[in-house]
């Protein structure tokens, strides 16, 4: 219980510290990722070459060829650009590596805020904060980007139009919504953080559900690359999703707290 006590000069420390720790460890890896940045480029070209085709009927699930984009090249226009991409890519790739390390780091942070019980939580938090990001990542990877690509390349193009992309746009654009999908489906997390801290209850949670429902919507609106409501939809239905998720699970931290305090 001494930690809870810790002056300020001791807290801001002890963050400096795991920020240097989780930027080693970043380091590290990035260092990794680039020595292999341009096969990690040609596996991210994959929403470019692919769409998921899927048929409810006969309950199938696979990647196709685009025909229409098989032939599209990407274009570098600066000079450094194709260099930009690189670290890009290999940043992105090093911070996915890094993760286990960032999220230890981070419980590290706020473990002397909790009890001794709760500190035995620290393998499940890390599998779980990491799993959750890298699925984030992964659906809107294999999921979302081939259906954006195959609408935003093919839509009202015609003999006076051709797709020329920039290397540097195409890497913006693709990274930019897989951090946005991972950061997204940490939600569960978030929520029981806030479950634990008491600034929201399960009950609370529960019932604002509609305006839960309505943000992700909203969000999803301004996040997808795409107008159109179904790309929209696969981003707003994982939301409400987690979002039932953490109501279901943050009824056994609230009950810890509520013990804690009776005791």
């Amino acid at each position: 219980m001494e930690n809870e006590k810790m002056p300020l000069t001791e807290h801001l420390s002890d963050l400096r510290k795991r920020i240097l720790v989780s930027l080693v460890a970043l380091l590290i890896t990035f260092v990794i990722a680039f020595s292999y940045s341009e096969e990690i480029f040609k596996f991210i070209m994959f929403p470019l070459r692919y769409n998921l085709n899927f048929s409810v009927k006969n309950m199938y699930v696979h990647f196709v060829p685009q025909d229409k984009l098989q032939t599209t090249k990407l274009v570098f226009l600066a000079p450094a650009e194709a260099f930009w991409m690189n670290l890009k890519v290999a940043f992105v790739a090093g911070l996915m590596l890094a993760l286990p390390v960032i999220f230890h780091q981070l419980w590290r942070f706020i473990s002397p805020g909790l009890l001794p019980k709760e500190k035995k939580y620290v393998i499940p938090f890390i599998f779980s904060a990491t799993g959750l990001f890298l699925f984030g990542a992964a659906f809107c990877f294999f999921i979302v980007l081939p259906f954006a690509m195959e609408f935003l390349l093919t839509y009202k193009v015609g003999d006076f139009l051709m797709p020329m992309l920039s290397v540097g746009q195409y890497v913006d654009f693709c990274l930019k919504f897989i951090l946005a999908f991972g950061a997204i489906f940490e939600l569960p997390i978030f929520i029981i953080f806030l479950t634990k801290m008491g600034i929201v209850t399960p009950k609370t949670l529960a019932k604002n559900r509609k305006y839960a429902i309505l943000i992700a919507f909203v969000v999803a609106a301004i996040l997808t690359p795409t107008p159109d409501a179904f790309n929209q939809t696969l981003m707003a239905v994982p939301m409400i999703l987690l979002y039932e998720i953490g109501i279901w699970i943050s009824p056994l931290f609230a009950k810890k707290e509520t013990k804690t305090e009776s005791n």
